[in-house]
């Protein structure tokens, strides 16, 4: 069973998809004014978490991410720099796509831009105003929400403390005010504009994913996730309008992430704790650590983002590729390989405690608790030289299913998948050699493997061998 915290209900649910064997999945994307922050990074791999988490247990998974590409901030960047509107945002969604591919995010089936769905935001607003939902002043669209009782809760603000009569245009305003906000704003001075029944304007952040997302998804569909700074306004005004267009229910699940400090700060430029990936692949961390440290917190716990949590995950990391390393290489006593396996209830427990952990609301923190406690216990066996053939099957089987969540490393980068057959077992036999004291055998062995081009290193959890370097 899969459940997660609804925001909706504010409580922990079973999480029982519309279709059987599919989710319909909508995650908030980035507005491509900028380059990604990793306060969004953290967003999007808590995304990729739930996309993977849903997908392991054997569900068809279309997701749809949009590119808020039209917006206050976006026409502001590209009026600054005196560029049309989609010559500014191209290099941030170029970027964008870059981040994903560098920090392994699994691709979503659709990445809408708004503005080509400009024809879909107007015809929904017409719905709106067909219901009495939306009316038109000043050449502006408003909603009108005292005309939709259920506002507020998602974010369970009280609507009586709507501020009679005002209008807001800004796509976002302080969240301690409440009232109409804009559908459709009209033309203004040099801002880009199109042309709609209301007269010439642009569409309101709020109604574009709207107007996306049922597009693709459906009237109603089963998840909307988000960084929790989107639960008032946005997300309760993607409700307001969509159940008020349609009548139905919009969304069954909201899953939202809470924010990321960097040394225990808010992030800012001003402070100069602000980082994007680039920023961080600069001064030499790997994208993957960056991933592993945003992956292992779970996303409804803030995350303090340190660099020297960063060396930390670089750590983990190289101490996972050494685990794979030795295992790969690993050659199992002569006689071992029918044994009955020593490590079968541990195993078991791995198994069973990293998948409950992921189905209970995404506990990966949780999760990786019985991975590693495998992990060390794995090497406690190899150190006695005493893992079974069919154990080291069983353990290798088990690390490529923990990938498939946490997609860390490739088949590429075993480099023990290199080394030939040969020279496993002339490490075995010198490892039988030195057990044996027969240390000229042990020799022998070794310059055997010298030659054929590795070297041998010697460690606290036994020998292994390396490609020697040129």
């Amino acid at each position: 069973m899969i459940s997660f915290f609804n925001t909706l209900s504010g409580k922990k649910e079973e999480f029982v998809p519309l279709r059987s064997g599919e989710v319909r999945m909508y995650t908030c994307g980035p507005t491509v004014y900028d380059f990604a922050h990793i306060g969004n990074l953290r967003a999007y791999i808590f995304e990729d978490l739930l996309r993977r988490v849903l997908e392991y247990n054997g569900l068809r998974v279309t997701q749809v991410m949009n590119l808020t590409d039209v917006d206050d901030k976006t026409i502001q960047g590209a009026l600054r720099e005196k560029i049309a509107l989609d010559q500014f945002t191209e290099k941030y969604i170029r970027a964008f796509f870059e981040d994903l591919k560098l920090l392994r995010i699994e691709q979503a089936e659709f990445y809408p831009r708004a503005t080509h769905h400009i024809p879909e935001m107007i015809a929904l607003i017409q719905r709106l105003m067909a219901s009495g939902h939306a009316y038109e002043k000043g050449g502006s669209v408003y909603y009108r929400i005292s005309a939709f009782p259920s506002y507020g809760k998602l974010s369970k603000k009280n609507l009586e403390e709507n501020i009679a009569g005002a209008r807001i245009d800004s796509d976002e305003y302080e969240k301690e005010h409440w009232s109409d906000f804009a559908l459709w704003k009209a033309r203004r001075g040099d801002e880009p504009f199109w042309p709609s029944p209301f007269g010439e304007g642009r569409p309101g952040w709020h109604i574009e994913c709207s107007a996306m997302s049922m597009k693709y998804l459906g009237e109603s569909f089963d998840v909307h996730t988000g960084g929790e700074d989107n639960i008032f306004p946005h997300h309760e005004n993607e409700i307001a309008q969509s159940e008020a267009a349609t009548s139905k229910p919009f969304v069954r699940y909201w899953l939202h992430c809470k924010f990321l400090l960097v040394d225990g700060e808010k992030m800012s430029k001003s402070k100069g704790n602000f980082y994007t990936l680039n920023d961080l692949t600069a001064k030499g961390y790997s994208p993957l650590a960056v991933r592993y440290l945003l992956l292992s917190h779970h996303y409804r716990h803030p995350v303090n983002f340190t660099l020297q949590g960063l060396e930390d995950a670089a750590c983990v990391l190289a101490r996972l590729k050494d685990f794979r390393l030795r295992l790969n290489q690993y050659v199992p006593a002569q006689g071992s390989g029918g044994q009955a396996s020593t490590l079968g209830a541990s195993l078991e427990e791995a198994v069973s405690g990293f998948e409950r952990g992921l189905c209970d609301d995404l506990n990966i923190s949780g999760a990786l608790g019985f991975f590693f406690t495998l992990v060390r216990e794995v090497n406690k066996v190899m150190d006695q030289n005493t893992l079974s053939g069919e154990e080291k099957k069983t353990v290798s089987l088990f690390l490529e299913k923990v990938n498939k969540i946490l997609d860390l490393w490739t088949g590429e980068e075993e480099d023990g998948r290199e080394i030939p057959k040969p020279v496993h077992e002339w490490l075995r036999e010198r490892q039988e050699a030195r057990r044996a004291k027969n240390f000229k055998r042990s020799d022998e062995l070794r310059n055997l493997i010298i030659e054929a081009g590795y070297v041998i290193e010697d460690t606290p959890k036994g020998a292994r061998v390396k490609k020697k370097q040129k």
